[in-house]
C-alpha cells in the first residue's frame, strides 16, 4: 500500500499541535478530542513512518530528532493547504497579510520604523504581529503559522532547519534613571552593580544569555533582587520610577538615552553583542507582503549596521 494514502490530514494536525504545545493534553484541548484519541493518532502516525517522533521529559512532550525533520515539512504542508483553502473563502479584495514574529529586542524601535515604513508604502495591507520568546516565535514559524521572525535568536536550538539572516550585531547596555547614584562616578565601580535591583531577560532566552555573558566577563556577582521580564515597557517604566538597573540590548533604550530619558552605565568594556536577523522557514516560500516586510526590515537595519 502507498505510505501516502494511510498519512490522513488528522495525523499532521495531532501531530503538530504536540510539537507547538510541548503536552498531549493541550494539543488535545487544541483540537478538541480527548488525549487518548490524540495519543491513539499519533501512535498511529509513529507506526506509518515506523520511527518516534515524542519523547516524554521533565520539561513536557519533546520532539525526537526524527520529530524534528518530519516537522520541517509537515508544518509547511499543513499550512499551504490552509491558504489554499483560505484563498478560495475570501473575497476577491481582501488585503495581504504578513505574519511576523518579533522579539523583544527589536519591538521597542526597529519594528516600529518598520511598520510605519511598511504602511507609507502599502495602502492596504494586515500585519499580524506575535510576540514572546524565540523558542516559541521559532516553533510557530516551524509549523507555518508566522512567515518570518526578526530579532537577536541564533543560540535558541529551536533555529536548527530554518534559514538566518544576519543583518546587525547589538551589543547589551545598562541603563538607568537620569540622577542615578551610580552615575557619579563613571566609569562606573562594578562592585556596587549588585546593590540595585537589575532588570533582566527572561531566564533561558537567548538575550539573557548574553546579559550573563556581560556580567561574567565584568566579574559581577547577581543580586537576589531581580525583575525578570520581556516587556520593554514594564521595564522601561520600572528603571524610570525606581534605582533599578535595565540589562538591556542597545536598541531597547537608545531612543530613550537620546532624549535624556534614561542613562547608560560604563562598565569599561565592549560587549560584541548578538546578531540580530530575519528568520525564515526554508520549506516554505516567503508570500508576496512576507518579501515586502523582509525589504523594509534590511533597508532600517543598514542605519544600524552603519
Amino acid at each position: 500500500m502507498n505510505l501516502d494514502t494511510r498519512i490522513k490530514f488528522r495525523h499532521l494536525l495531532c501531530f503538530l499541535e504536540i510539537a507547538r504545545h510541548g503536552s498531549f493534553a493541550k494539543a488535545a484541548d487544541a483540537v478538541s478530542i480527548s488525549q487518548p484519541a490524540i495519543s491513539k493518532t499519533v501512535k498511529e502516525l509513529e507506526g506509518l513512518l515506523e520511527t518516534r517522533l515524542f519523547e516524554r521529559g521533565k520539561q513536557g512532550v519533546e520532539l525526537t530528532p526524527a520529530g524534528v525533520r518530519f516537522m520541517r515539512y509537515a508544518g509547511p504542508c499543513v499550512q499551504a493547504l490552509r491558504d489554499g483553502v483560505r484563498t478560495l473563502r475570501l473575497e476577491e479584495h481582501q488585503a495581504p497579510q504578513v505574519r511576523v514574529g518579533v522579539l523583544s529586542t527589536v519591538e521597542s524601535q526597529l519594528m516600529p520604523q518598520v511598520l510605519g515604513l511598511l504602511h507609507a508604502r502599502h495602502e492596504a495591507l494586515v500585519i499580524s504581529v506575535a510576540t514572546g520568546p524565540s523558542a516559541y516565535l521559532l516553533s510557530q514559524l516551524h509549523v507555518g503559522d508566522l512567515d518570518v521572525v526578526v530579532g537577536r535568536m541564533t543560540d535558541s536550538p529551536q533555529i536548527q532547519g530554518l534559514l538566518f539572516e544576519h543583518l546587525y550585531s547589538e551589543a547589551m547596555t545598562l541603563a538607568v534613571r537620569p540622577g542615578h547614584p551610580l552615575l557619579a562616578s563613571q566609569p562606573t565601580e562594578r562592585a556596587l552593580i549588585n546593590h540595585y535591583p537589575l532588570v533582566l531577560p527572561l531566564a533561558g532566552t537567548t538575550i539573557r544569555k548574553h546579559a550573563d555573558s556581560l556580567f561574567v566577563q565584568c566579574g559581577i556577582e547577581l543580586p537576589g533582587q531581580r525583575l525578570e521580564t520581556l516587556s520593554p515597557t514594564l521595564s522601561r517604566r520600572y528603571v524610570q520610577t525606581s534605582d533599578a538597573i535595565w540589562v538591556a540590548p542597545r536598541d531597547a533604550v537608545r531612543l530613550e538615552v537620546a532624549q535624556g530619558e534614561l542613562c547608560e552605565l560604563d562598565l569599561g568594556v565592549n560587549e560584541p553583542g548578538g546578531s540580530v536577523g530575519i528568520c525564515s522557514n526554508a520549506a516554505l516560500p516567503l508570500p508576496l507582503p512576507a518579501q515586502w516586510l523582509c525589504d523594509v526590515v534590511r533597508e532600517v537595519a543598514l542605519s544600524y549596521r552603519r
